[in-house]
């Protein structure tokens, strides 16, 4: 029987329901415009009971309507902001990773975050009476193993040693089963991430471990593999071997491209106010121009 595939731990947690679970929390609530999830992996059952390392994993949904709205995607990303602050050091340099192919669309979630996120770290060195208030933040665009030849976490690992970061934000696409779920999605976790996992190709970890410092993973789903699709539809769950579809193949809404960046929007503000406190969507236009 085939695995349904998904990036999202929530998702995990759903396919399980009705199990007991020891080693895993689960609690739900709703802050407006956003319904949040946290699951909480305590232990090495959890881990083999989701298939997630243990650590913090927080799915936030919105509504379909909400990334048409100006206001309602800064709000989003007001909430998502203090869902993340507690993750973060509270001080020192944070190196924001966007990862991911731009030319691919459905893979360009984290270049496309960088366009939107606050880059100080060379304006604080140069200009420190002007903005020294700022929280120091650098960013790094890897690129793709198809492209650079070099892994990802080779070259975060050798721009860590150099940038000797606090922590580092890995922003990624990824998968998800249900097409309800698609690009309006956003999962933060303090466990890393594999890169590539949103287009099923999964490279070297990025985490605590493999980068010597906290890896904060921001992820978006999307695309959904075929297959996986296919057995969500079918009404017993069962794929004939014949009529299967083939698992390279993945599934993205028609208007991925507008989706793909008003996510991106959404992050890239969620980060900005994270890192460097309240501001108003005009202020942090005028960093960006």
């Amino acid at each position: 029987m085939f695995e349904k595939r998904t990036d999202l731990a929530l998702e995990r947690l759903e396919d399980l329901s009705g199990q007991p679970l020891p080693g895993v929390e689960s609690r739900q609530w709703r802050q407006s415009p956003l319904s949040i999830h946290r699951i909480t992996v305590t232990d090495s059952r959890g881990e083999q009971a989701i298939g997630r390392p243990r650590g913090q994993y927080l799915t936030a949904q919105m509504e379909p309507e909400a990334l048409s709205d100006s206001q309602w995607i800064f709000r989003s990303a007001t909430v998502l902001a203090q869902l993340l602050r507690p993750m973060l050091p509270t001080k020192g340099t944070v190196l924001v990773a966007g990862l991911g192919n731009r030319a691919l669309t459905p893979d360009a979630l984290g270049p496309m975050t960088l366009e939107h996120l606050m880059v100080t770290r060379h304006l604080i060195e140069v200009m420190p009476g002007e903005f020294g208030h700022l929280r120091p933040v650098c960013a790094l665009a890897a690129g793709v193993l198809g492209s650079t030849g070099i892994e990802t976490a080779e070259i975060l690992r050798g721009a860590a040693q150099r940038v000797e970061p606090s922590a580092i934000v890995a922003v990624d696409a990824m998968t998800s089963r249900s097409l309800d779920r698609l690009c309006r999605t956003f999962q933060l976790s303090d466990t890393g991430i594999a890169p590539g996992s949103g287009a099923c190709n999964p490279r070297q970890e990025l985490n605590a471990r493999t980068m010597g410092v906290p890896v904060i993973a921001l992820g978006v789903p999307t695309v959904v593999e075929a297959r996986t699709l296919a057995m969500e539809l079918m009404p017993d769950g069962q794929l004939d071997e014949k009529s299967t579809p083939d698992a390279g193949m993945l599934v993205a809404p028609k208007d991925i491209d507008l989706q793909v960046a008003k996510c991106a929007k959404v992050l890239g503000y969620a980060l900005n106010l994270a890192l460097q406190g309240h501001m108003t969507a005009s202020e942090m236009e005028q960093y960006l121009c």
